[in-house]
């Protein structure tokens, strides 16, 4: 029996329907002829990670209702564990606890990561687990970084796949733009300075 493609995750026999009826099919299938979605980490997806300090963990409850849960952290908080996991600290929070139970009941996950400084975005498709192993949390918790972790989620990947940028608005993260706000200054100054060094030495 041949192996369905990794596409098949998000592209299931409603959506390959509507996807005919309003005219992308083919491009997808063609897609799906290659094995669809890519199913390992690979140096691409290990490099954006490396950036990412912002992400949305989508989760599921035994019964349906849906939620999403936005997870921070330096960059590159998410680490790769392997050709297929990643993971990363969770730390205390408001204590819903509403992902972890989700999860508890029902193991499918999904991330949604974003760059918007560069307009890219990549959604990854999976199976988590919270883990209450000390040892991890310490791998996993970023250096220096001022949060208590309370536990680890590992996140299996199934598939993941790039989006276009369109209608991503960029934006810029603060401590980017006042890094390059604090050169700029700098330089200006020094600029000033040498103005002033030629003034003075004008006949």
């Amino acid at each position: 029996m041949p192996v369905p493609p990794a596409s098949d995750i998000a592209f299931t026999p409603t959506v390959k329907n509507i996807q005919s009826a309003r005219g992308s099919r083919e491009a997808y299938a063609r897609q799906e002829a290659r094995g669809g979605f890519r199913t390992a980490i690979d140096d691409d997806l290990a490099a954006f990670l490396a950036e990412v300090d912002t992400a949305y963990l989508a989760t599921t409850n035994a019964l349906g209702q849906p939620y999403a849960q936005h997870r921070g952290g330096p960059k590159g908080f998410i680490r790769v564990l392997d050709d297929h996991t990643l993971g990363f600290a969770d730390y205390t929070g408001n204590k819903q606890y509403i992902s972890t139970g989700n999860l508890a009941e029902n193991d499918k996950a999904f991330l949604f990561l974003m760059d918007y400084a560069h307009r890219r975005r990549i959604k990854v498709w999976g199976r988590a687990h919270v883990l209450d192993d000390g040892a991890l949390i310490a791998r996993l918790m970023p250096e220096g970084y001022r949060a208590r972790p309370e536990q680890a989620i590992v996140f299996t990947v199934e598939a993941w796949d790039t989006n276009c940028p369109q209608h991503i608005p960029q934006k810029i993260d603060a401590a980017d733009v006042a890094a390059e706000i604090t050169r700029l200054r700098a330089r200006i100054a020094e600029l000033e300075a040498e103005n002033a060094a030629l003034k003075g030495a004008a006949p």
